[in-house]
């Protein structure tokens, strides 16, 4: 057993900086109507005691806690797999650690896992919550919403302001007051299309991801974009549903090669799909691309480096994404940090809220062995 070492007070910090206690409190939590001088000498006091505020009683103070939850919509077996994940959390880790922020993860494997994040975001532990890889059944936006939690979404909404699913209708993205940050999914996925018919394919199909997420619907809509110009462009044989995985690329492979065996070229919905499957292509004895060329969407590295041949794919910059959905959060919590009511009282996080709308973020199209 070690023992426990004594932790500097703010009574030795204000003994120490000759200043009050409530001096220290101001200074050590960031208030203001300190003069500079006391200021200074409080901080000096403090790097000499090794003085480390106590983060319960400094929020209390502060209304902050300077931690952020990070909660994705996925068990952690596909969380702890897929790279996509891992480029938008550092993404995400290095803008909350700029700011001196924690990041608090939390994964939902069921209905249960949806009540307790819930729970917790209810219960105040953190200032607000970057929330992606969302389904459109999924209850989390609309407990987020009744929480009252501050939040950016990862991904175009296919819900309503309220946390809602959205009805036919109704145009969510342009709901107000829902915040998230995209890429141009359609547009990157016309690229890659318009590019397999400038190789002289005719014949594409499209392994497009779980569509239950905003992200594969829009990666379809823009391979349809593309196909509905071309001569019998629009055959249903040619469009597969997989789930963004290497073993559902695998699966939609197959049965694509079942139904439609002088397919020449292969859209999928993300690299790990178009992995799985370059491998059953490799399998059959088609060669890609000489007999079929093959795209990806999201150039995860090494994924697409490291592909039989080398992916050609559709970039993203996914670590900039999550980079930017926590800008955007933290913004809007010192805007609510920073109003007064008047009285020279300042805002809490409940008054916070990060600026209304979406960002869409463009992609580009990297060419490398496969098409």
């Amino acid at each position: 057993m070690t023992e426990a070492v004594s932790r500097p007070t703010l009574e030795a910090v204000a003994a120490r900086a000759g200043v009050s206690r409530a001096t220290v409190s101001r200074v050590v939590n960031g208030g203001d109507g300190v003069r500079e001088p006391l200021a200074e000498r409080v901080r000096q006091a403090v790097a000499e005691l090794g003085y480390v505020p106590n983060q319960a009683a400094r929020s209390l103070v502060t209304k902050r806690h300077d931690a952020v939850a990070v909660v994705i919509a996925e068990p952690e077996t596909r969380v702890f797999a897929d790279p996509f994940f891992a480029l938008q959390l550092r993404g995400i880790s290095k803008e909350l650690t700029a700011h001196d922020n924690q990041l608090v993860l939390l994964l939902t494997e069921g209905r249960d896992d949806h009540a307790r994040v819930a729970r917790y975001l209810s219960g105040g532990h953190v200032d607000g919550a970057l929330v992606f890889s969302l389904h459109l059944d999924d209850p989390l936006p609309g407990l987020i919403h009744d929480a009252g939690v501050p939040t950016v979404f990862g991904g175009r909404p296919g819900w309503g302001d309220d946390g809602r699913a959205a009805g036919p209708a109704r145009s969510t993205a342009k709901d107000p007051g829902v915040v998230y940050v995209d890429c141009d999914n359609r547009g990157g996925a016309r690229a890659a299309v318009r590019h397999l018919v400038g190789l002289g394919r005719s014949r594409i199909a499209h392994l497009t991801g779980p569509l239950d997420q905003t992200s594969a619907v829009d990666r379809r809509d823009g391979y349809r974009d593309v196909m509905g110009e071309l001569p019998g462009g629009n055959d249903p044989r040619l469009v597969v549903e997989s789930d963004f995985t290497p073993a559902g690329g695998e699966r939609a492979m197959r049965e694509l090669l079942d139904r439609c065996p002088e397919v020449d070229a292969v859209f999928a919905a993300n690299d790990l799909t178009a992995l799985g499957a370059l491998r059953v292509l490799l399998a059959s004895g088609r060669r890609v691309p000489e007999d079929v060329a093959v795209i990806g969407f999201d150039d995860m590295l090494p994924v697409t480096e490291e592909a039989d041949p080398p992916l050609t794919t559709v970039r993203q910059d996914i670590e900039e994404m999550g980079r930017l959905m926590a800008r955007l959060l933290l913004r809007g919590l010192s805007d609510g940090r920073d109003r007064t009511d008047g009285r020279g009282r300042t805002g809490t996080t409940a008054d916070a809220a990060p600026p209304a709308g979406g960002v869409i973020l463009p992609t580009t199209l990297i060419r490398r062995a496969s098409a």
